[in-house]
């Protein structure tokens, strides 16, 4: 028990430490400007909360509940400042000089000042519940300073597939937490793939008795394998659906559901055969693979992968999919509907007579033609309805559509190519790191993923705005998105290790202004302070490996390691042994220097083990004097 509370006494100083120290004031993104000043604000039971404004109720809640859990002590709430009292002062006033979700933060020795309305003040409070260290003999010392904020991008979403595995309303809040927190305000919802329909619509039941439901789970790597012996199923209720829209307005956050078309249908297609291009056919296994002739109908997919069996363009679908949007028209408020659009196989609707037919009556060129065809169909339907679309950048195929938004998935050049012809851009692209299924390192002990590799430090270097793009062109990137498919994401618990730290990465680079990113202050002050504080919940999150191990061989006789632990209150044990490190192993205190006789190798292996317990990767570096390379057949 002593020693449990000497660590966490040493994570406390630690965390202590770096608040005061840093130079953004540990607050992730990292605000547009601090002028530290001299002295501190002592807040301790003493003080009074301010807010005489009806507005700003809920957020000053929110603060207060903060202090609670922080300090130990609820401030006393007030309309008015009294002279001489020390207090923290919730205003709007002032906040119509300030840019769209901006506020302002002023922390003298007898008063904090926070300012904002709306959006800007929440986010105010996100940065002020950041900067606060640790509790001192019943009070928090709050270094004296001036903060000016406000975002780079509008737009700066997170992504959730919902559609190959289904995570409770509980999990999705909570996701949506962790996205106010760091000042993320879009929510990309992803509610119909081929291996489910996740959202109940009353004019058709059977997207949810029917297309909800997998005859067995899937396991393994692409295409996996659907087992026999266990039903998946799951879906939001409207009136479900309805909570998590509400709670994330409640956070300034804007749900966008996606309603995928004219690919990634076999959910639907399942659950409405006529929905299909050959509605008698089984669905393909695999992409362009011959149908069985073993008819048993149409199914919810059993694999993961791209898919031939996409929506016939007829009047019936087109009828089908503005009932369905009417339905979820009333369900999301946000401007922004997401139709897809991507990864739409041709196949089909080149063997079949009626596209064939459909594409000479309409004077299209060719298969891509047709799905410009559909998507603008879709996109004047939703305008129609005050809507504007959002669709993966193969919507570009063929033609865009007038109004749409396009989401650069691929790389950037879908984004390029949309922001020339004076579209609007969220860039999200794989390469640059914002595919959080992604590995995170190269470890063997990472866990299953699609591959890939995206360590936080990747998404953390792009910037979203294509230097190849005019000024004005530039204007048209109005934000970024990192994405969450979860093939491979079967628990809650397997999300959180995936986006956390990432969405530290994507937070700076959404918000920040590019002058203001500092990788070395990101890694190495920031990122341990947050890690040390969501060490102490029931959240799971990547460890980070050691700061400053070589990914690469390092040559030489006398090789020196200096390492860093990447976050408060965590520990290096390492090998040079070739075993596996553990707590067992010898702890890393201090540079050393390792000797490499000529002609030989080691292996310097390494684990970081948190004030919690939990565990990095074991990551190694090869150390070499000129040991002769081992060739392999």
């Amino acid at each position: 028990m002593k020693r449990i509370s000497l660590l966490l006494v040493a994570t406390f100083t630690a965390i202590q430490s770096f608040a005061q120290t840093d130079a953004n004031m540990g607050i992730i993104p990292a605000p547009v400007s601090i002028k530290k000043n001299t002295g501190t604000f002592q807040l301790d039971k003493t003080v009074t909360l301010v807010s005489n404004e009806t507005a700003n109720a809920k957020t000053a809640d929110l603060l207060n509940s903060f202090i609670v859990t922080k300090g130990g002590f609820a401030l006393r709430e007030a309309k008015s400042a009294t002279a001489g009292q020390k207090s923290i002062v919730l205003t709007s006033v002032g906040a119509e000089k300030l840019p769209a979700e901006g506020y302002s933060i002023n922390i003298s020795t007898n008063q904090i000042k926070v300012t904002g309305t709306g959006a800007g003040l929440f986010y105010a409070v996100q940065s002020l519940m950041q900067l606060m260290p640790e509790k001192n003999q019943d009070k928090i010392s709050i270094q004296a300073a001036e903060i000016n904020d406000y975002p780079r991008f509008s737009y700066r979403g997170m992504h959730l597939d919902v559609g190959r595995h289904f995570f409770p309303v509980s999990f999705v809040k909570k996701y949506i937490d962790l996205m106010a927190q760091y000042k993320l305000n879009n929510f990309h919802w992803h509610l119909t793939e081929d291996q489910g329909w996740r959202i109940e619509i009353k004019k058709y039941p059977k997207l949810v008795s029917v297309g909800s439901v997998r005859n067995g789970t899937i396991i393994g790597h692409h295409p996996g394998v659907g087992t026999d012996n266990e039903v998946y199923k799951g879906y939001y209720t409207q009136e479900e659906v309805k909570q998590v829209v509400a709670y994330a307005a409640s956070k300034f956050i804007n749900v966008v559901p996606e309603i995928e078309m004219p690919g990634h249908a076999s959910a639907a297609i399942a659950a409405y055969p006529e929905l299909s291009c050959f509605p008698d056919r089984d669905t393909w296994v695999g992409e362009n693979a011959p149908w069985s002739g073993d008819r048993k109908g149409k199914q919810v997919q059993q694999t993961w992968g791209v898919f031939d069996d996409v929506f016939v363009p007829t009047e019936n679908t087109f009828k089908f999919l503005e009932n369905v949007l009417d339905e979820v028209l009333v369900l999301f408020p946000s401007k922004y509907i997401h139709i897809g659009g991507d990864e739409s196989p041709k196949e089909y609707w080149k063997q079949s007579p009626f596209c064939q037919q459909f594409i000479k009556d309409n004077n299209l060129k060719d298969e891509h033609g047709l799905q410009s065809y559909f998507i603008q169909r879709i996109e004047k339907y939703l305008n129609s309805k005050g809507r504007s679309i959002i669709g993966w950048d193969e919507i570009l195929e063929g033609g865009l559509a007038p109004n749409a938004t396009v989401m650069s998935w691929r790389g950037e050049q879908g984004g390029i190519d949309a922001a020339k012809q004076n579209h609007d851009v969220i860039m999200t692209p794989g390469s640059a790191g914002l595919y959080f299924d992604h590995k995170q390192s190269t470890s063997t002990d990472e866990p299953l993923t699609i591959g890939g590799m995206a360590p936080y430090t990747k998404s953390y270097a792009y910037d979203p705005v294509p230097k190849v793009l005019t000024e004005e062109q530039q204007k048209h990137i109005i934000g970024v998105q990192a994405n969450i498919w979860t093939e491979y994401m079967e628990t809650p618990a397997k999300v959180e290790y995936m986006i956390l730290p990432r969405i530290f990465s994507l937070s700076e680079i959404a918000w920040s202004q590019v002058a203001r990113k500092d990788v070395k202050n990101f890694t190495e002050e920031r990122v341990p302070l947050h890690l040390a504080r969501i060490d102490k919940t029931s959240t799971n999150y990547w460890v980070p490996t050691p700061i400053g191990q070589p990914e690469k061989v390092v040559n030489g006789e006398s090789i020196t390691i200096d390492l860093k632990a990447p976050m408060a209150g965590s520990k290096i044990f390492y090998t040079l042994d070739g075993y596996r490190p553990s707590e067992t192993a010898t702890e890393y205190t201090g540079s050393f220097k390792v000797i490499v006789p000529q002609g030989q190798k080691k292996t310097l292996k390494t684990v970081v083990i948190t004030p919690s317990g939990k565990r990095s990767v074991v990551t190694e570096t090869t150390l070499n004097n000129g040991a002769p390379e081992v060739k392999t057949k």
